[in-house]
């Protein structure tokens, strides 16, 4: 026997899937991680009580001010990311949203992510040691250079590793210092050649390098337009390409003199 639903009631049962799927929906986890603005670390002094460069083989000069790279700190890959997180985080200033692949290329492994940074992190380091050598041209004059920064994966402090390396061997050339005295952060990979590369996660890199007291921030010149959207008042963005032309900029800007690039 067939009863004749009111429309209330047809309506409602109507309505039962469509709040179903909803409710699915909002809880069900998302490809995205939520990340911030993470440590800081000036690679001219220690970090977590460790020399961050060490060098042997050459003579190494004292430094004034700092070079500090920057990281950001995400959900860990196995953490499940829902939509009302994601809308939180979309409206806030200290907290971005990033595609879970854009994070962590190598998977949801824990223990293969971390490996996989570390194994960045070295190369990196390679590079970073390589470049700046042959930027001085002392890549065959049996100076050692050891890079030690705990915690912290990945490509990105290539650039600031090198800008270190110069700073600690030659400085400005002239017996000044690299950063003027200043306190400079940056972010960028770098390859043996000298050349910079994008990163990912600028603008809350430049959060963090001014919560630690930056006033200038080296970026690569691509992310110059996402840098910013969303930059600290007090900061200047510097955009570079290459390792000589980061050590230029910032001889110019502690000198006074040649035009320093600008975004």
């Amino acid at each position: 026997m067939l009863t004749r639903l009111t429309r209330p009631q047809a309506l409602a049962v109507c309505a039962a899937p469509a709040v179903a799927l909803l409710a699915t929906a909002v809880l069900a986890p998302l490809p995205f991680s939520v990340a911030q603005p993470g440590l800081t670390a000036d690679v001219l002094g220690e970090n977590k009580g460790q020399q961050v460069i060490t060098i042997s083989g050459a003579p190494v000069r004292e430094t004034t001010g700092q070079l500090r790279m920057t990281t950001i700190e995400a959900t860990s890959p196995d953490t499940r990311v829902s939509l009302p997180q994601v809308i939180d985080s979309w409206f806030r200033t200290d907290e971005a949203v990033m595609p879970r692949d854009a994070v962590y290329p190598s998977g949801d492994d824990v223990r293969e992510i971390e490996q996989f940074n570390r194994k960045q992190m070295k190369a990196s380091q390679d590079e970073a040691t390589r470049a700046a050598l042959t930027y001085l041209g002392r890549e065959n004059q049996g100076v050692d250079v050891t890079l030690k920064l705990a915690d912290v994966g990945g490509p990105s402090a290539g650039l600031l590793f090198s800008l270190g390396i110069v700073d600690k061997l030659d400085g400005d050339g002239s017996g000044g210092d690299l950063t003027g005295g200043r306190v400079v952060a940056g972010t960028g990979t770098i390859d043996s050649a000298g050349r910079v590369g994008a990163v990912g996660g600028v603008p809350l890199k430049t959060r963090a390098a001014k919560r630690d007291g930056a006033t200038v921030f080296l970026v690569p010149r691509d992310e110059c337009a996402e840098a910013q959207a969303e930059l600290p008042q007090g900061l200047r963005l510097v955009p570079v390409t290459t390792l000589e032309g980061a050590v230029d900029a910032l001889v110019a800007l502690e000198k006074g003199t040649g035009k320093v690039p600008a975004c």
